[in-house]
């Protein structure tokens, strides 16, 4: 999806920051030490908001819980919102206590779209870790060489020097192969590849294949791919490539050929147990490819955040394997009720999750107890100002939620649903969850959607 330049992105994680070392405060401040926080405040946590964007509270523990009745007067009206359709449920939980404050079938499966994302994103970060990195690399063949993938779906072709985040380059990988091949007096080698980190079908149950072209939404899953094996880098929606792994090859091998090595394409290998490696690179941390997966809905890296919560967990690196190992982690955390998925970005219709399970988990990750989920707090878009939300909530009671919101959004045919975290008119944080699986109209829904969160934003409801 569409990658901000530097200064916005430092500017957006600024905003972001403040926010959740707010939240966080403000859940530690029930505790009886005082003194708990999540880590020293940075220059960053001190940095002005944005300018329009609505002030946080300065201290959430004191303020007061919503009513749940004044709440439910004010959501009625937006519930019943143009557009949505006969199917939409929702629920309203205090995050600190895990209260829910208002339900409308909260307890409902319903199609989830994109915010499947967010029980992706918190079961890549409480297994995996925030701090793993996803390496690409070549290793010595009796052929030549074998390009290894290891699921990094970020990988490109040329990184920029400056760029933010920095994503592991092919051109990088092939200067080092190439460096290493002339030092062996090697001039020409066959490019073999190793896709065998993923096992199992490229498209999820559910899927359409119209994802991959025309579209564009998502790649065929695989452990090798170039620019997500878009066919116009950098392009938002642009037809896939057939082939991802096939395409990596050919490139590196064309790379290699221009560093003094001629090289060709092989084949589809399995690269031998302790191979000498000849070059490596790797991705961004987890934490900023969560952020990236979650700001921007990126499908590719959410497949491929999945396919790592299976292998952690020795599961198969299949669809089935990710779904059935994002369970389990999120069970374990106390979170895994009411969640039935087959696949990790949310593109399957098959997916179903509650609103209730939705909240718990954004309560979850909001939690000081976790400190290794808050880049799902970091990483979801902000009303008016980023990602997918950066266009939204402009108008009406919506425009209350500018700069306070912070929700991931789910789009497919038929359904519109949005997730997240808001601070009230008082200064207490909320989780919530809408969704809408009979969609009348797509912008009419989204319009809704905005008003319902906005209201909660505006809401003093004592």
């Amino acid at each position: 999806m569409r990658r901000p330049e530097r200064a916005v992105a430092m500017i957006t994680l600024a905003l972001l920051n403040v926010f959740l070392v707010t939240a966080a405060l403000a859940v530690v401040k029930l505790t009886p030490d005082r003194s708990l926080a999540l880590r020293p405040p940075t220059v960053a946590d001190r940095l002005v908001v944005p300018a329009g964007a609505p002030a946080l509270a300065p201290d959430e523990a004191a303020a007061p819980l919503p009513s749940a009745g004044a709440l439910a007067t004010r959501l009625a009206g937006p519930m019943q919102g143009a557009g949505l359709g006969e199917n939409l449920t929702g629920v309203v939980i205090d995050a600190m206590t895990g209260r829910s404050l208002y339900s409308s079938n909260a307890e409902q499966p319903a199609v989830p779209a994109s915010t499947t994302k967010l029980v992706t994103a918190v079961a890549a970060l409480a297994s995996v870790g925030p701090d793993r990195r996803l390496t690409t690399s070549v290793v010595q063949s009796n052929r030549g060489v074998i390009l290894v993938g290891g699921g990094d779906p970020t990988l490109t072709v040329v990184s920029p020097k400056n760029a933010y985040p920095k994503y592991a380059s092919l051109a990088d990988l092939a200067t080092q192969t190439a460096a290493a091949l002339k030092a062996a007096r090697t001039t020409h080698v066959t490019v073999d590849y190793d896709t065998s980190a993923y096992q199992g079908s490229t498209m999820a149950p559910g899927w359409k294949q119209l994802y991959f072209s025309p579209e564009g939404d998502v790649a065929p899953v695989s452990a090798l791919e170039l620019n997500a094996g878009r066919t116009v880098p950098g392009a938002q929606y642009t037809p896939r490539v057939q082939d991802p792994p096939l395409a990596a090859a050919q490139r590196f091998a064309q790379m290699l050929t221009s560093r003094g090595v001629t090289a060709h394409v092989g084949v589809r290998t399995t690269a031998a147990k302790g191979a000498h490696r000849l070059g490596a690179v790797q991705s961004p941390p987890v934490s900023v490819l969560v952020e990236q997966l979650l700001t921007h809905s990126d499908d590719d890296i959410a497949e491929a955040m999945a396919r790592q919560v299976a292998m952690n967990l020795h599961r198969p690196p299949t669809f089935a394997g990710g779904a059935a190992a994002t369970r389990e982690v999120l069970t374990k955390l106390g979170v895994g009720g009411g969640i039935e998925i087959f696949d990790g970005s949310g593109l399957s219709h098959n997916n179903r999750i509650t609103p209730s399970a939705l909240a718990k988990v954004l309560a979850l990750a909001a939690s000081p107890a976790h400190p290794e989920l808050h880049t799902v707090l970091s990483g979801m878009p902000v009303a008016g100002f980023s990602g997918t939300l950066d266009d939204r909530f402009d108008m009406g009671t919506a425009s209350a939620g500018r700069g306070v919101v912070r929700a991931k959004t789910g789009t497919l045919d038929g359904v519109n649903t949005l997730a997240g975290v808001v601070e009230d008119a008082d200064g207490r944080l909320l989780a919530f969850a809408f969704m809408a699986n009979r969609v009348q109209s797509p912008a009419a829904a989204i319009s809704a959607l905005d008003t319902l969160a906005g209201t909660l934003a505006g809401c003093g409801c004592r």
